[in-house]
C-alpha cells in the first residue's frame, strides 16, 4: 500500500512517500480500515524529531488522526462490519498512541482495536471527523466537560489560530462568551474574525494583558471586578505571567499544555491576590468525539480545515504544521 513511512528520527525530510508498504493483517479483536482522512498536529512534529524517554518503533507510519471505512472484521468483532464509517481514536490502551507506538493514518490502509472505533454520523464528512480527536478533543474536555466557561464570561485564547485555538475559539463562543483571540499574524486575525471572535489581537503588537487590563479595568483585591473572567493558556512561556495579571479575582486560567516552554516565570501573590483558579485539562475521550460529532451532525460546529493534501504532499502540509503556518487543521485524504 501507499503510506509515509518515518524510518529514523530527524528533520521532515525523513519522511518517506512509499508505494510498497506492506498491507495490515487483521487479527482478533481488530479491523482493517480504509483511510479516508487523517488530520496533522504538532504532535506529529515532535515524533519525527524524536522525543526525550519515547522510543518510536521502526519504520513508524505517522498520523494520530484518522478516519475511514472499515474493510475488514477480525475474530471476536461483534456489532461492526465492512462499510462502516468510523471515527479512530488514537489511544490504544494497550500499546499507546496511534503514528508513536502503532501505524497511524498517513497510509491507505490501517489496522485498529475495536474499543477505538466510533460510529460516524451521516452528516459528519471524514475530512471533518479526522480534525476532531487530539486538537478538537482537548478543547471539548478543557471547555465543556470540565464545565469552564459560562454565558456572557470574557474569555482570551491565546494561540486561537491553530487546531485546539480554533476549537476554544468556536466552542467558547458556542458557550455565550465574548471571545478575545490571539494570533500572530493579520491574515490569521482576520480569518479569526470571520469565525466569530469579538476581538482580536495580533500578539506581536498589541500587549494582550495590558489590552485586556485597559479594557475590562485593572484586577481588584476585594472585589471580583476588573480582568477577564478566563484565560486559555496552552502556549506558556513568556504569556505566562502576563496571563497571571489579566484575570479577575477569582477567575480562571485554562491550560492543556505549554508550547513554547513548561517552566515558566511564576509570580504566586497573583494566584492567592485573586484566588485564581488554575484547571488543567489532559487528553481527551470518547464522550468529547462524540459530543463533537452530535455538534456538527446538528450544524451548530464545522471545523476549521485550511489544507487538504494528497498523501504523496503530505511532508509539505507537516511542514506548513511545523512553521506554524496554518489556520485551523491540515488534513491528508489517502
Amino acid at each position: 500500500m501507499k503510506a509515509v513511512v518515518l524510518r529514523e528520527h530527524g528533520g521532515l525530510d525523513k519522511l518517506q512517500y512509499v508505494t510498497d508498504f506492506p498491507d495490515p493483517k487483521v487479527i482478533a479483536g481488530h479491523v482493517v480500515i480504509r483511510v479516508r482522512a487523517t488530520s496533522f498536529n504538532y504532535h506529529d512534529v515532535f515524533t519525527v524529531r524524536g522525543m526525550p524517554g519515547i522510543k518510536v518503533p521502526m519504520p513508524m507510519i505517522i498520523g494520530l488522526d484518522l478516519a475511514g471505512e472499515i474493510l475488514e472484521v477480525g475474530p471476536g468483532i461483534t456489532g461492526w462490519r465492512p462499510g462502516d464509517r468510523v471515527l479512530v481514536n488514537p489511544l490504544n490502551r494497550k500499546n499507546g498512541l496511534m503514528g508513536e507506538m502503532l501505524h497511524g493514518g498517513l497510509a491507505e490502509k490501517c489496522l485498529v482495536a475495536e474499543h477505538q472505533l466510533l460510529r460516524m454520523p451521516d452528516n459528519v464528512s471524514f475530512e471533518q471527523a479526522a480534525s476532531l480527536p487530539v486538537a478538537y478533543g482537548t478543547a471539548h474536555r478543557m471547555i465543556v466537560t470540565h464545565d469552564t466557561i459560562q454565558q456572557g464570561q470574557t474569555v482570551i485564547v491565546l494561540g486561537a489560530s491553530g487546531g485546539v485555538g480554533t476549537g476554544c475559539v468556536l466552542l467558547a463562543k458556542l458557550r455565550g462568551a465574548e471571545v478575545i483571540a490571539c494570533a500572530s499574524s493579520d491574515d490569521k486575525i482576520q480569518r479569526l474574525q470571520d469565525l466569530g471572535a469579538d476581538h482580536v489581537i495580533n500578539y506581536k503588537d498589541v500587549d494582550f494583558s495590558k489590552w485586556a487590563i485597559e479594557k475590562y479595568g485593572k484586577p481588584q483585591r476585594r472585589t471580583h471586578e476588573g480582568g477577564v473572567d478566563v484565560v486559555i493558556n496552552f502556549t506558556g512561556g513568556d504569556t505566562w505571567a502576563p496571563t497571571l495579571r489579566c484575570v479577575k479575582r477569582g477567575g480562571k486560567i485554562l491550560v492543556c499544555g505549554a508550547t513554547a516552554g513548561y517552566d515558566p516565570k511564576e509570580d504566586l501573590r497573583y494566584v492567592w491576590s485573586f484566588e485564581l483558579q488554575i484547571i488543567g485539562s489532559n487528553s481527551f475521550y470518547d464522550e468529547n468525539l462524540n459530543g463533537l460529532m452530535d455538534l456538527i451532525q446538528e450544524g451548530r460546529m464545522k471545523p476549521v480545515i485550511d489544507e487538504v493534501l494528497p498523501l504523496e504532499r503530505a511532508v509539505e502540509g507537516l511542514r506548513l504544521i511545523e512553521n506554524r503556518e496554518v489556520f485551523g487543521k491540515v488534513v491528508v485524504t489517502p
